[in-house]
């Protein structure tokens, strides 16, 4: 099973490098408490970070494909509890959320699209 993430993964990132991307000016993401069952969207702009319940939340940057900017976002966040200890940091992908997903107990977080303006 992991050697078809990586190579799944590879495969992505192959696809990723051959389209042009362009960076957008932040992102939307939609946040899942799973204690409570509530759902909130967030914009974020690149390189601000915001608090959601016990977590800490830094956009790095937000892509999309140029060719077709409502198809796909690949945002690079940073993710940590509040005291301290990363629990993600990596790039997330809007069309395919589970290939590089949060993984703690209570939170969910993805990306929905970048933000252009």
């Amino acid at each position: 099973m992991m050697r078809c993430v990586g190579l799944c993964a590879l495969l992505l990132a192959q696809q990723v490098a051959a389209q042009e991307v362009a960076v957008g000016d932040g992102a939307l993401l939609r946040w899942l408490d799973k204690a409570s069952g509530a759902t909130t969207d967030i914009e974020l702009r690149n390189g601000a970070t915001t608090d959601f319940g016990q977590l800490t939340v830094t956009l790095s940057e937000c892509r999309y494909p140029v060719s077709d900017p409502a198809s796909n976002a690949f945002a690079h966040l940073s993710i940590g509890r509040a005291g301290g200890d990363a629990v993600f940091d990596g790039w997330m992908i809007a069309s395919s959320p589970a290939l590089s997903a949060l993984d703690d107990p209570r939170y969910d977080i993805w990306v929905l699209r970048c933000i252009k303006e």
